[in-house]
């Protein structure tokens, strides 16, 4: 093990159990605060905690194995100990290091998606609808909710701009590393000639803000407005100002809910979209301060730089961050898409290894 990772397996064990001898105390049980604070770091330490006392035990029976060896006739059982206690050594190590790495904490968040049609007209605006259908497939399999907050339907089809709100178990932790440019090379219906277009949507993927964010929002910053939704709905749609859009003044961003048949609902929905996006913002802002380089631009919601190609002719899909190339774009785009979420999951975890060992 690096030398570094076992000194900070040290330092969290000296803390854990400071934390509790800490927490047995009368003056710290007496101060709630205090005794949450230290419940949450004990609960955070513990499985680490855990796991280190048991690569520390199979090292004792290790080094005791070897020591058996110079006995003649516990030789072959100590070989054979020692065998096992090293490849149990060996399949936890990794298990340890992943314990080690800090969670993110907007992993248990509902997301909002936004998928935006860009370079390519009306192409561009169909394969924001193919990019949204397939995050809606996705969802169902692993039995997320999801639902419309706003959408500007696309004029040949698609969407010109389509935000849905995923909400369900780990739903940010999976779909972190969608933000970005998503580019697609396919011959589009309305070309004659048979020729190949590339086109490109924009996806972001926003962590809902949570009331512990306290992500302030003055009612004198925002400006509100009510319009008639647009598209189905029915003969509702047409006679009631139901739909709301909210322009934050001070940063200029807009956000509009127009799903919901109560004005009261969709303002409440804009509110935390917009929540959403100005956090996103302070997160972007903190990531950048904190980290120079990331290839995977992690729950940064960077959308200048393309991080996928969908190639339709060839079936292939390619994840430029990591030089990951799929002959499956077919069932991919139907919902299969841990095929290509675990890759970038481990080579975030691998990344962020490579940073604690040093």
């Amino acid at each position: 093990m690096n030398a570094s990772i076992r000194s900070k397996l040290d330092q969290i064990a000296e803390r854990f159990e400071e934390i509790t001898a800490l927490l047995a105390e009368p003056e710290v049980q007496n101060n709630q605060n205090r005794y949450r604070e230290l419940g949450q770091e004990y609960a955070l330490l513990e499985p680490v905690v855990e796991c280190f006392g048991r690569y520390r035990d199979l090292e004792s029976e290790i080094a005791s194995a070897r020591e058996m060896l110079s006995d003649p006739e516990m030789a072959d059982l100590a070989k054979e100990e020692l065998a096992e206690g090293e490849q149990r050594l060996q399949q936890l190590e990794p298990q340890l290091q992943l314990l080690l790495i800090p969670p993110d904490p907007n992993d248990d968040r509902n997301i909002f998606l936004e998928v935006r049609a860009g370079t390519g007209g009306a192409e561009a605006a169909l394969f924001a609808g193919d990019l949204l259908r397939m995050y809606l497939r996705y969802a169902e399999q692993m039995g997320w909710q999801t639902e419309t907050i706003s959408q500007t339907p696309g004029e040949q089809g698609g969407y010109k701009e389509v935000v849905s709100r995923v909400s369900g178990r780990n739903v940010y932790s999976r779909l972190k590393f969608e933000s970005g440019t998503h580019r697609v090379q396919r011959v589009p219906e309305t070309e004659s000639q048979g020729r190949v277009h590339t086109s490109a949507c924009t996806v972001a993927i926003l962590p809902e803000a949570a009331e512990i964010d306290n992500v302030e929002v003055s009612g004198n910053d925002l400006r509100i407005d009510t319009f008639r939704a647009s598209g189905a709905g029915g003969q509702h749609v047409n006679k009631t100002d139901s739909a709301v859009r909210i322009t934050h003044l001070p940063t200029g961003i807009v956000v509009e809910c127009q799903d919901e048949r109560s004005q009261h609902k969709n303002k409440a929905r804009a509110l935390s979209l917009l929540q959403a996006r100005l956090l996103a913002g302070i997160q972007q802002k903190q990531a950048s301060e904190q980290a120079e380089s990331r290839k995977l631009q992690v729950g940064s919601g960077d959308r200048s730089e393309r991080i996928r190609t969908y190639n339709f002719p060839q079936n292939r899909l390619t994840d430029h961050r990591i030089n990951l190339t799929l002959y499956k774009l077919d069932e991919i785009m139907t919902g299969a898409l841990d095929q290509v979420i675990d890759p970038l999951i481990q080579e975030h975890q691998a990344e962020q290894l490579t940073s604690l060992a040093h």
